[in-house]
Formats: structure tokens, sequence, C-alpha cells
């Protein structure tokens, strides 16, 4: 039988590594916080482990998204786009 988690939630390391790296490969943009995907890594460890921590903890929750409806090229219809919102 397993030892129960301190975490309330259980997400690895390593998914939250690959995540950045995904990110990173895509040339990403800075989140709501404006730290850019190069201020990030100039301190990766130390900031891949906060953002563990605080996502695992439970303590980490995305900002709401705004959904804006953006027309289609020609006129046919529309398509719906997810714009950050600031931090609280």
């Amino acid at each position: 039988m397993s030892e129960p988690s301190s975490k309330s939630f259980e997400i690895s390391k390593q998914v939250v590594a690959a995540a950045f790296e995904k990110v990173k490969s895509k040339k990403g943009a800075a989140g709501v916080d404006g730290v850019t995907v190069e201020q990030f890594a100039q301190d990766y460890k130390n900031n891949l482990y906060k953002l563990w921590n605080r996502m695992s903890s439970g303590s980490s929750f995305p900002a709401p998204v705004r959904m804006v409806e953006i027309p289609k090229d020609g006129g046919r219809g529309t398509r719906v786009l997810g714009v950050p919102t600031e931090a609280a």
C-alpha cells in the first residue's frame, strides 16, 4: 500500500518540465506574470521547483480566460479565441 501524499494534486516534476519544454520549443510568449521563457530558463531548476510546488499543493490556479469571438477570413462565421486575463 502506498503512503498518502502531502500534496493536493498528483503531478510529477517531469510533467511540468515537459510542459515548459513544449512552450519553449513553440517560442511561447510571456505569461500574465510577465516572465518570458528566457527569464524562466535563467533559473530553470529553482523556477521549475517553485512552479511544480505551487501546482501540486493547489496554491496556484490559472487566471480565468476571456472568450472572444473573432471573424473568420471571408466572412464564414467566427471562431472562439481564449484571451488570458490579468492575474489577481
